[in-house]
C-alpha cells in the first residue's frame, strides 16, 4: 500500500514536471502543486487515453501520453484562472 502511494507521488511528480516543462513560460508553482498536477492528469488523462489501448497501467506508453497531455491542459486551465502565469525571461 505505501509502495503504491509512494508509486503515485514519483509518477505525478514526474509527469508534472513534464507538463511545466512543456508549456511556455515561468510557473509559480510549487512541488506539491506539481506534484497533484501530475497525479490528477495521470488519473484522468490516464485512464482516457488507456481505455483505446485496453489496459491501465504505469508502464503503458499511451497512459503515459495522456496523462502528460491532460496534465498540460490542466495547467493552463489553472495558470488563466489564477492569473499566476508570468512570461520568463
Amino acid at each position: 500500500m505505501i509502495l503504491t502511494i509512494l508509486g503515485w507521488i514519483v509518477f505525478g511528480l514526474i509527469v508534472g514536471f513534464i507538463a511545466r516543462a512543456l508549456v511556455p513560460g515561468k510557473d509559480n508553482i510549487g512541488i506539491f502543486m506539481t506534484i497533484g498536477l501530475g497525479i490528477l492528469g495521470s488519473v484522468v488523462g490516464g485512464l482516457i487515453f488507456s481505455l483505446f489501448s485496453g489496459r491501465f497501467t504505469l508502464s503503458n506508453p499511451v497512459g503515459w501520453i495522456g496523462s502528460v497531455i491532460f496534465a498540460i491542459i490542466l495547467l493552463v486551465i489553472y495558470n488563466r484562472v489564477t492569473g499566476r502565469k508570468r512570461v520568463g525571461r
